[in-house]
């Protein structure tokens, strides 16, 4: 195909599983992200606090931002996005944790 008969636009699907080492380290430094967000109302801030303290995902899902994925990628622009962190059960024998393409003598970074 050439650049003329080609989408313009991308959908990147990236699936992480992270473990969790030290859930006061993550905690801390989510409430400290959250503290220098100078958008949240005081309402806002509060309830993310709260969601942090009780849950590692949320956390999580407020450390991580995915246009931080593409803000270097030159000649592309990030139109949209959105991302979901959870809690999961782990297994990595299970076959529904196979990652499929990768080889044995890749690295997954």
């Amino acid at each position: 195909m050439s650049n003329g008969d080609t989408s313009r636009f991308v959908r990147l699907r990236v699936d992480l599983v992270m473990e969790i080492t030290d859930p006061d380290l993550l905690t801390g430094a989510a409430l400290d992200g959250i503290s220098d967000e100078d958008h949240l109302s005081d309402q806002e801030r509060s309830h993310a606090r709260q969601a942090v303290q009780a849950e590692p995902a949320e956390a999580v899902a407020h450390l991580v931002d995915p246009f931080d994925l593409v803000n270097d990628v030159p000649g592309v622009e990030l139109t949209q996005a959105s991302w979901t962190s959870e809690e999961t059960e782990y297994d990595p024998e299970a076959e529904e944790w196979d990652l499929g393409d990768a080889g044995d003598d890749e690295e997954l970074v």
